[in-house]
């Protein structure tokens, strides 16, 4: 885990991003039903709940020297000040049960609660049970499902295809 490193994503990664989401086919199936397009990618950029800033959105890279192994997608100060939404969190099949994404979860939820916010909500598709399992092993709590296309849930505004997403809330005061 300690070789992994964690940095803004820049326009040169773009193909790298589109290979993980690729290789991520089985989290996309289950959040969309469907596989992910080249153009998910460049949606990343744009895809903020109502009410935040492009200047709050983050793409951070988890990367193992020159190879990306995997993205998260976080909006800063949302819902609120004290608050930010992690939307995507994806970890590459070939890097997952190494504890990659434990790592730099609890990295990253270090320097969040270092920079004064106090609350972290996530979400994640119903049926993804690594998923819901993950944000549970880091103290999450996981809400029931909830439908409702174009609703606002975590970091986004839910897509047509994006149905039984779970809303997960992880509160720093409590750690």
């Amino acid at each position: 885990m300690d070789d992994v490193t964690v940095r803004e994503l820049r326009p040169e990664d773009e193909p790298a991003v589109a290979a993980l989401f690729a290789a991520c086919e089985d989290y996309f199936v289950a959040a969309t039903g469907n596989p992910a397009l080249p153009a998910d990618v460049q949606s990343l950029y744009y895809a903020l709940p109502e009410g935040a800033d492009f200047d709050q959105k983050r793409l951070l890279l988890m990367c193992r020297g020159a190879d990306v192994v995997g993205l998260v997608d976080v909006v800063d100060r949302h819902p609120d000040a004290e608050s930010c939404a992690v939307g995507v969190f994806l970890v590459a099949p070939g890097a997952r049960r190494e504890g990659v994404g434990t790592g730099v979860a609890r990295r990253l939820l270090e320097e969040v609660a270092g920079r004064g916010m106090r609350r972290v909500t996530a979400t994640c598709p119903a049926g993804w049970e690594a998923g819901l399992g993950f944000l549970r092993s880091l103290g999450f709590e996981v809400g029931v499902a909830q439908d409702g296309a174009g609703a606002t849930v975590g970091n986004r505004t839910r897509g047509r295809g994006e149905t039984g997403l779970c809303a997960a809330t992880l509160s720093l005061a409590d750690r």
